[in-house]
């Protein structure tokens, strides 16, 4: 039986189809990994040029990424990206992960706007960013605890155009 919310997001979601393919819809109507996580052994907030925010948790064993959760107050676009992110990123080692780059949330959303490629280009960072602080904190475990209350409270800034596409 269709209710009128499910009215709605049919609505909806053929209004988005005019812009963006099924993989992004999915994403964004129904993200994955969406919330923050207990005990991460890191967590970044990133803010893009764009005023879009990316929080991300990392759980990490022998290197792995055994768990990834994502928050964003950005467009569907950038919500898409950072659920693709977190589903790519599962199961990877720290270099596989690296390699998620912008041009490949891009290819296997099924693509994008070129006015919503920055979404991506801050996923890719936010991931990039929290691998680089998990490395740092290796080196240094006893700022774990501080460096996540001041990360939480100061975003990192960054330009998307840093993102290699």
């Amino acid at each position: 039986m269709n209710t009128g919310w499910d009215k709605f997001q049919e609505m909806i979601k053929d209004q988005m189809r005019q812009v963006y393919s099924e993989t992004v819809i999915e994403h964004a109507m129904d993200p994955k990994n969406v919330g923050d996580m207990e005990n991460p052994d890191v967590y970044v907030n990133v803010l893009g040029s764009c005023g879009d925010s990316m929080e991300l948790w990392l759980k990490i064993k022998d290197d792995v990424i055994i768990d990834a959760s994502f928050l964003t107050d950005g467009c569907s676009a950038t919500i898409a990206c950072g659920s693709m992110m977190t589903e790519l990123t599962k199961n990877k080692t720290l270099g596989e992960a690296l390699a998620i780059s912008a041009r490949v949330l891009i290819q296997k959303l099924g693509g994008l706007p070129p006015d919503h490629t920055h979404c991506a280009g801050l996923a890719s960072l936010t991931l990039k960013r929290a691998i680089m602080e998990y490395m740092k904190i290796s080196r240094e475990p006893w700022k774990k605890a501080y460096q996540q209350t001041k990360v939480r409270q100061n975003p990192v800034i960054v330009d998307e155009s840093e993102a290699q596409y």
